[in-house]
């Protein structure tokens, strides 16, 4: 047993031990010292994946749940999909689950699943006074633009809130 110990050896130790001088010395309760810009997980909660969209040419909309994913509370997410294609390249991947908040309406520019007719796509949204125009990230793809009384075909189902992707 070490009676005397000096202060400067404590902090030595505590800090080969990943710990604090407090808690060697019996003064904390917490064992672990957190380097400054440690930041802990956030709130996690599930919500259902309910398919597929397209990230390219839009495909037929399903709605069954495939399972569930674990996003952050702060999302407000309600629902996930599993992107399909690569019109959303380099942004969102072929793979990617996107998290969707449903709202029916999203500002200029920000991402969102849309349904035209019975067929989904994940795109950027543009409204404009006379059309609405869902483009793509990929240059490679082309706008989908609809005009006038085609624009009722259109129903924004959710803003795409995050996405989850394996490294």
């Amino acid at each position: 047993m070490i009676e005397n110990m000096r202060r400067d050896k404590i902090a030595k130790l505590a800090e080969a031990l990943h710990t604090t001088p407090g808690y060697l010395m019996g003064w904390e309760d917490e064992p672990h010292k957190f380097p400054s810009n440690f930041r802990p997980m956030p709130e996690m909660r599930q919500i259902p994946r309910i398919g597929r969209i397209a990230c390219g040419e839009p495909i037929t909309a399903e709605e069954n749940i495939e399972g569930y994913d674990e996003t952050p509370a702060g999302w407000h997410a309600d629902f996930s999909l599993l992107c399909v294609g690569d019109s959303m390249s380099p942004k969102i991947e072929d793979g990617d689950i996107v998290a969707i908040r449903c709202q029916p309406q999203v500002n200029n520019g920000e991402i969102a699943a849309v349904r035209i007719g019975d067929e989904a796509t994940l795109k950027m949204v543009f409204l404009h006074s006379d059309y609405i125009e869902l483009r793509p990230v990929n240059p490679t793809y082309p706008s989908i633009i609809r005009r006038l009384e085609e624009m009722e075909e259109i129903r924004i189902e959710g803003k795409a809130v995050g996405l989850c992707r394996d490294l």
